[in-house]
C-alpha cells in the first residue's frame, strides 16, 4: 500500500473561491495538498479557511499565522499575525500564477489543534514559507480556497492526498 494516496482532485475556472468538503477523514492524520493557479483577473493571493464537518466555513479570529516572505527583488521579511480571519497562503501571484505544497496535520482530531505548513512560489519571484494553527479543536472536514481581493482565478487546480506514516 502506498504511503501517499490521492483522495481528491478539483479544478475550477473563472472563480473567486473553491470549497472542497468532506475530504478529511479519520483514515489519515496528515494530508498533503498541491495547488496550481494560472492566470488571474487582477493580482491577488489565494488564501484558505477550513470547513468544519457540518459544512460551515471557519472564519473570525480562529487562526494564528507566521510566514516568511521570500521576494526575489527585495529583502526577506517575516509576518506574524494572531487572531487572523484565514490562514495564508497558497500563492501570492500575478497573472503568471503560482504553485504550492502544503501539509495539514490532525484535521479530524477533536482533541488537538489543526496545524498547517506551506511553501509556495510564483512566476513573479514572490515565494513564501509559512505555518498556521486553527485555535480550536473542532473537526475539520474540508478546505475553502479564495482570492484575497475578490479577483478571479482563471484556472485553479488542487490535489489532496492522504499521507500514511507507519512507525
Amino acid at each position: 500500500m502506498s504511503a501517499l494516496r490521492l483522495i481528491n482532485e478539483t479544478t475550477a475556472s473563472s472563480v473567486s473561491s473553491v470549497s472542497i468538503t468532506d475530504v478529511f477523514t479519520t483514515d489519515y492524520d496528515i494530508y498533503k495538498i498541491t495547488t496550481k493557479q494560472t492566470g488571474f483577473s487582477g493580482n491577488t493571493s489565494i488564501d484558505g479557511r477550513y470547513i468544519n464537518t457540518d459544512g460551515s466555513i471557519i472564519f473570525g479570529t480562529a487562526y494564528d499565522i507566521n510566514r516568511l516572505l521570500l521576494k526575489a527583488n527585495t529583502s526577506f521579511s517575516q509576518e506574524r499575525t494572531a487572531n487572523n480571519n484565514d490562514f495564508r497562503s497558497f500563492g501570492e501571484a500575478d497573472d503568471d500564477g503560482a504553485t504550492s505544497v502544503s501539509y495539514i496535520f490532525d484535521p479530524m482530531n477533536s482533541s488537538a489543534y489543526t496545524f498547517f505548513y506551506n511553501e509556495n512560489t510564483s512566476s513573479a519571484g514572490y515565494n513564501m514559507k509559512g505555518i498556521s494553527v486553527l485555535k480550536s479543536t473542532v473537526q475539520v472536514g474540508g478546505i475553502h480556497f479564495f482570492t484575497d481581493n475578490g479577483g478571479t482565478m482563471t484556472n485553479f487546480e488542487a490535489k489532496i492526498y492522504g499521507l500514511r506514516i507507519d512507525v
